[in-house]
């Protein structure tokens, strides 16, 4: 049953953000895409694609990277055996529920996780200057072990522009949140409410815990668009 839930919450984060985050790496970005550690520098910031997301850390230099990462398993257990190995999804998705997670130091390969590579990408997105190298590996340093996550305000891509640029941000969050405001300007998707809680008033009847979903959502989103 476990995994069978585990199984489901992670395709439908797959589905509902795939169109989000595609775009994070386009098409120019590809000949700056990487695989091998000898060709990065301390304080370089990384960036592989995940089944879920676009994943950031900083690279350390001697092949190992700091980065945040949700995991549900310093909740469970002290053992430095067991939390020191590689995150799974299954690990990731209940630390993002939990709102848990680390930074930690990885190599190179368990942070790609046999994906390729984008380096330093983000100081265009940005538009920022760097910090000097060195403080930028010694900013991740300073940060690594157990922190509070949040999806929309404390993830990889805040702690990663926190340490290159000196101010925590993610454009991650910021397309999901555009993408929020698109859905509620979008009149269709009171209709939508609308015959969703009409389904579910014709499949579990009427009650408080049906009809007033059915009336609350939909005059929220007409009054929010």
């Amino acid at each position: 049953m476990f995994d069978s839930v585990t199984f489901l919450l992670e395709k439908l984060c797959l589905f509902s953000i795939f169109n989000l985050f595609k775009c994070t790496w386009s098409d120019d970005d590809k000949c700056r895409k990487h695989s091998h550690a000898t060709s990065f520098q301390r304080g370089d910031l990384l960036e592989v694609p995940r089944t879920l997301f676009i994943h950031s850390g900083i690279y350390l230099g001697e092949n190992k990277v700091a980065h945040l990462i949700p995991d549900i398993l310093p909740n469970l257990t002290s053992d430095k055996n067991q939390i020191n190995e590689v995150v799974t999804n299954k690990r990731l998705l209940l630390g993002v529920l939990s709102k848990t997670a680390s930074i930690r130091v990885d190599t190179v390969e368990d942070f790609a996780f046999g994906s390729n590579i984008l380096v330093n990408s983000m100081d265009h997105a940005c538009k920022k200057q760097p910090l000097p190298s060195e403080d930028i590996a010694k900013r991740a340093e300073a940060l690594i072990g157990v922190i509070s996550y949040s999806l929309m305000w404390n993830n990889c891509e805040h702690f990663v522009t926190y340490c290159r640029y000196g101010s925590a941000a993610s454009m991650q969050t910021d397309q999901f949140l555009e993408f929020l405001k698109s859905v509620v300007r979008d009149q269709r998707s009171v209709l939508f409410t609308v015959g969703l809680g009409l389904i579910s008033i014709v499949c579990f009847g009427m009650a408080p815990s049906t009809a007033l979903p059915t009336l609350l959502i939909p005059f929220i989103l007409w009054m929010a668009g």
